[in-house]
């Protein structure tokens, strides 16, 4: 080896322990957080816990499960959901968390009193869902409603047991009518069909099964399709699923037999109407409150 050469590789031997010296070594940042690389992460116990966690477990609160919405929730509690948002001050009620506890029962109610609150039986009046319909009064439908919703029909005058029991009354009795004219396809199963099915042709009309007020008509519930929820006083609602249209608005008051949807498949591979009695927020057999055809 040359001497020329020999000096040319004791160069660059040189330029290469200069370039690893620490002394040389550019910053690094990490850029969550925007921390120095080495820097510790944060931890899953730096996270804050999940708000109301205090009350977990407590009667009359709830625990967000994944999967949920403040829709699902009020109809398991069988509360409106705008109510809940309203109790927990919740501004967004897309932004709840896994684990989050929710209030669903009002303020300065003692849920205690209320999960042990007895139920009577509900009072029922036969009536056929062919009978003449009477006109709706002004009083069943809410302000700014559309023509189609105006112009839905009502049954004839309930008894004065079933009409004092609407969904600001706290009685328990309703007078409870067949919600469409269709056979029973799937009978209630608490663990895997909380109602019954019952059959028609895309279009037939979904009646209100007692007086009301519509909490919710929407497709936000997955699995329900085009869905309408109405609380019929502080112990029942009822859930009508499958709609291909929806009549009523949120806050609008409905009489028995009133029209508030039309059949449809929505979220579904049949034409049907899913529907739901929740004593509650818990399901229970439609069958054995509704009267006998």
């Amino acid at each position: 080896m040359s001497w020329v050469h020999a000096l040319a590789v004791c160069l660059m031997a040189a330029v290469l322990v200069g370039c690893a010296s620490p002394r040389n070594k550019a910053p690094v940042e990490d850029r969550v957080g925007g921390a120095r690389s080495g820097a510790a992460l944060p931890s899953d116990a730096d996270k804050p816990p999940p708000p109301g966690i205090e009350n977990a477990g407590k009667p009359g609160y709830y625990t967000v499960k994944p999967g949920d919405t403040l829709i699902r929730i009020g109809l398991e509690s069988g509360q409106n959901w705008r109510d809940i948002a309203r109790w927990n001050n919740i501004d967004n009620p897309n932004l709840i968390e896994v684990g989050q506890v929710v209030r669903v029962v009002p303020p300065g109610v003692d849920p205690a009193a209320v999960a042990s609150r007895g139920v009577p039986p509900a009072k029922v009046e036969a009536r056929p869902l062919d009978a003449k319909p009477a006109s709706a009064p002004a009083s069943a439908v809410a302000p700014g409603a559309s023509a189609a919703v105006a112009s839905a029909p009502a049954s004839a005058p309930v008894t004065a047991a079933a009409s004092s029991n609407g969904s600001n009354g706290g009685g328990d009795e309703v007078g409870w009518a067949w919600p469409a004219r269709g056979a029973v396809t799937s009978s209630f199963d608490e663990s895997r069909n909380k109602g019954l099915s019952i059959s028609g042709k895309a279009g037939d009309p979904v009646l209100a099964a007692a007086d009301g007020r519509v909490v919710y008509a929407g497709s936000g519930l997955r699995g329900y399709g085009n869905l309408v929820i109405v609380k019929h006083n502080t112990t029942y609602l009822t859930a009508y699923a499958h709609n291909q249209t929806l009549l009523v608005k949120e806050d609008q008051a409905v009489r028995r037999g009133q029209k508030i949807a039309e059949m449809g498949s929505s979220d579904t591979d049949r034409v049907q109407l899913h529907f739901e009695i929740r004593k509650q927020g818990r399901p229970v057999d439609p069958a054995k409150l509704l009267p006998p055809r």
